[in-house]
């Protein structure tokens, strides 16, 4: 067993990070201490100039006011009728956020997990999500935006957090203004914008646990009075958490005994294990390789026009995630598996964003834009090597997913125009239209015993062209009946049109002539002489359109308490899955209630929101087998109900002492649905014209969603003689426990109660720079994300799941210019 080496980070000459480091290096060099001439901004809009969290609140004897842009305009946290989690970018920084994956125990009625064989991130919100959302069929049911423009692949939700002014998660249907997908919530990332007449910075490095090194940095550079440019980057890496295992080597006569019974009790075609075909060094899995840069620029001729414009590159090279087995084989440590393929990942990215707006005196409109091309690669070891072979074709099953080829390119397009000064119907109208183009070329070998065994099963999914267009009109009008008492109405009409052109699913044959060898990128699975043959054709043509509402009102009982309530509905687009076979669109219909105050002189903040959600024809994707043929299929389950009450709040005990809590309790209910999965060790189904494995989930409850989880955070700044700070900080969170699927499948597919802590202490100078040491899951929880089962039903299936990660630490130090 080797380990894997520590790795630098790549700083080619001619890459995006190189140029972003040497910009870096110039402004700091050349920073100047100097007035800011450019409008101030929101007193809730944290400057991320400054890497190592603000004083301000802790300095102040009430809270920061938040300012958030649920809903399409400016206004108070606290004055918002809107269920939203707004996260500083302070606040970023003390939970050390670095992606997606870190921000889940932020946010109320939030989970997530990451998936292994496409390496991306998978989120759920109120109780539903989505774990199939991993392919260029599935849409998530939380919609992901970066500045207000809309990422359609779930690749893009584990791109790095990097220099942000902070993270807007809404909760509830939120179509009428944010459009797709955004059927339970919708997150807005909002990164930090250039400063017009301001030179500054910051720089940080760290190291920690498994190798970890990471570096970030970002310059504010004016270039005239009208215009200033910003860079950022951020490289982030780490060793993979998941040792490789030595096989269980059988003598020769072990191995010649096992095949002779599996073949009639004949040795013709025998050949011993190769054990050199399992993989014990390199790159492990679940290690990180990530690094990003952007280059903002803001363009402000006259104080009516804005232009701000970001070009963002992406690059990642870890390893996936792996699946574990939950009761390790005896004699092995727990983050250890028996690979046989080794792990690899290559993402690619490129992003443009623009937003103009151009105030008109008394309206403002708005053009939003964006594009991005993605690419990528990946091999991954799906049989997670339960099972040790017995001879090269007996005892285990080799199973590689394999993407050999991904590619999208997406834009999408957004025009707004909105009322400014408080009138007594502020209003907002909007048209937008949306394009994806989506290729892959998925394989998936299944061999018997090893690589050097028989056929199995084997596929390659080709989808040379997949294609989504979205179209929307929208608009909002809030009616101010009173100073107090605010009516809002919305309605948004959207249409979808989704082809797939030339897909096919190519599957063995079975031809005697061909190779019977693991399927890979040197085999054309469309030239007959290679065994294969066209099992499924994919050609699809999806349209369809809804129209969406919303109806709330809003009443101020004081200048520092509110009540809210209102009806909203939900839409996700229909679409087509292997085969050609359609699935219909999932609605739902969203009750909420709540309440939003704020006490003690503004030293404190407390809201609560109750919900009750109504879902019909529910989506259910999962892998399948039909005919013989593995194939990915979706289902519309009757409806599902959601129910639950979410509480957050936030204390200045005094000025040197901040809390903040937040709280969830989820309650859920499956429709009717029979549902199947590859991903599991099935029964047979009860009703034999329905064959394969199956089970009836009706009445199940949702996965990922525990009844009750909390959050608590608690920092005590102490202040120094000299002027510098030390702030001690604790997060714990806690949940019950909670299902990983909709099977309900006993221990195995659930996830127990536990709860978790962070601890981190800071060292801040009043000299700008500051030392960061922090523990994250100190009790070394093992948690599981998600769980599946292989084997037989009847007889002991083998449990394996994702889980979070363990115990890891680091130290980070930093420079504000």
């Amino acid at each position: 067993m080797s380990a894997t080496p520590s790795r630098r980070p790549r700083f080619g000459l001619a890459t995006p990070v190189h140029l972003a480091v040497l910009a870096l290096m110039a402004g700091a060099v050349h920073a100047q201490s100097g007035p800011n001439d450019s409008p101030a901004p929101a007193p809730q809009q944290e400057s991320s100039t400054t890497a190592s969290g603000s004083s301000d609140a802790r300095e102040s004897k009430a809270l920061p006011q938040v300012v958030v842009t649920a809903t399409k305009r400016a206004s108070s946290l606290q004055k918002t009728p809107v269920s939203v989690t707004a996260i500083s970018a302070s606040t970023l920084e003390d939970a050390h956020v670095k992606n997606l994956l870190d921000v889940f125990n932020l946010v109320p009625s939030m989970q997530g997990t990451g998936q292994g064989d496409h390496g991306i991130v998978s989120i759920t919100l109120r109780g539903i999500g989505n774990d199939s959302a991993k392919t260029e069929y599935a849409d998530p049911e939380v919609a992901l935006f970066v500045d207000g423009v809309f990422a359609p692949r779930p690749e893009g939700a584990a791109t790095l957090l990097f220099d942000l002014d902070g993270v807007e998660v809404l909760r509830g249907p939120q179509g009428t203004l944010w459009g797709r997908n955004s059927t339970v919530g919708a997150i807005n990332m909002k990164t930090a914008k250039p400063v017009l007449k301001d030179q500054s910075g910051y720089f940080e490095g760290g190291t920690g646990s498994y190798n970890r090194l990471g570096v970030k940095g970002a310059v504010n550079i004016p270039l005239t009075d009208t215009a200033a440019m910003r860079v950022a980057f951020m490289h982030e890496q780490h060793d993979g958490y998941v040792d490789y295992q030595k096989p269980t080597q059988y003598t020769l006569a072990q191995q010649q005994a096992a095949y002779s019974a599996s073949n009639g009790g004949s040795l013709a075609g025998f050949q011993p294990i190769n054990y050199n075909l399992f993989v014990t060094g390199g790159p492990k899995y679940n290690a990180q390789d990530q690094t990003a840069a952007r280059l903002s620029f803001l363009w402000k001729p006259t104080s009516q026009f804005r232009w701000d414009l970001s070009l963002e590159q992406f690059a990642d090279r870890g390893t996936p995630a792996m699946s574990l087995m939950q009761t390790p084989r005896a004699g092995q440590n727990f983050w250890s598996a028996l690979i046989d393929t080794a792990p690899t990942l290559k993402r690619d990215s490129t992003s443009v964003r623009s937003r103009m707006e151009y105030d008109l005196g008394g309206m403002a409109l708005a053009y939003v834009a964006g594009y991005t091309h993605f690419k990528g690669s990946g091999t991954y070891d799906q049989d997670g090597g339960v099972n040790v072979p017995t001879s090269f074709t007996t005892g285990a099953t080799y199973q590689a997913n394999n993407t050999v080829w991904t590619s999208y390119r997406s834009s999408s397009h957004e025009l707004t125009l909105q009322s400014t000064e408080k009138q007594t119907i502020d209003w907002v109208l909007g048209l937008y239209y949306a394009a994806e183009d989506n290729a892959i070329r998925f394989d998936i070998p299944i061999m018997n015993g090893t690589q050097q065994g028989t056929v199995s099963w084997q596929g390659s999914f080709i989808q040379p062209k997949e294609t989504v267009d979205s179209k929307a009109v929208f608009g909002q009008a809030t009616w101010n009946l009173t100073d107090a008492f605010h009516v809002t109405g919305g309605l948004r009409y959207t249409h979808d049109d989704r082809k797939n052109i030339g897909g096919r699913g190519w599957t063995w044959a079975g031809n005697a002539a061909a190779p019977q060898i693991p399927l890979n990128p040197t085999i054309d699975p469309t030239d007959p002489a290679n065994g294969y043959t066209a099992g499924n054709i994919n050609d699809a043509h999806y349209t369809g359109s809804k129209t969406t509402w919303l109806a709330r009102a809003a009443y101020d009982l004081s200048k520092t308490q509110m009540v809210y309530g209102s009806i909203a509905t939900g839409y996700k687009s229909g679409g087509s899955g292997d085969g050609g076979l359609l699935y219909g669109p999932e609605t739902l219909t969203n009750y909420e209630v709540g309440y939003k105050t704020t006490l003690w002189d503004g030293r404190m903040t407390f809201n609560v929101s109750a919900y009750h959600m109504k879902f019909k024809d529910f989506q259910f994707s999962a892998p399948v087998i039909v005919n013989g043929n593995r194939q990915f299929a979706y289902s519309n389950a009757e409806g599902a109900k959601v129910s639950g009450l979410e509480v957050e709040s936030a204390v200045l005990i005094t000025p040197d002492d901040r809390l903040q809590f937040s709280a969830s309790y989820t309650k859920t209910k499956l429709g009717q649905l029979v549902a199947a999965s590859n991903d599991y060790a099935l029964p047979t189904c009860f009703d034999a014209t329905l064959g394969g494995n199956c089970v009836d989930v009706t009445g199940n409850d949702l996965p990922h969603a525990p009844k009750f989880a909390l959050q608590l955070m608690y920092e005590h700044t102490f202040p120094l003689s000299n002027g510098d700070q030390i702030a001690p900080r604790i997060s714990f969170h806690y949940q019950t426990a909670n299902w990983l699927s909709v099977f309900n499948l006993g221990e195995g597919d659930r996830q127990k109660a536990y709860s978790t802590a962070d601890i981190s202490l800071r060292y801040s100078s009043k000299k700008n720079w500051y030392v960061d040491g922090f523990v994250r899951n100190v009790s070394d929880e093992k948690i599981k994300t998600s769980a599946g089962s292989s084997g037989s039903y009847a007889n002991n299936p083998i449990w394996s799941a994702q889980y979070a990660p363990p115990r890891t630490f680091g130290v980070n130090a930093g420079y504000n210019f």
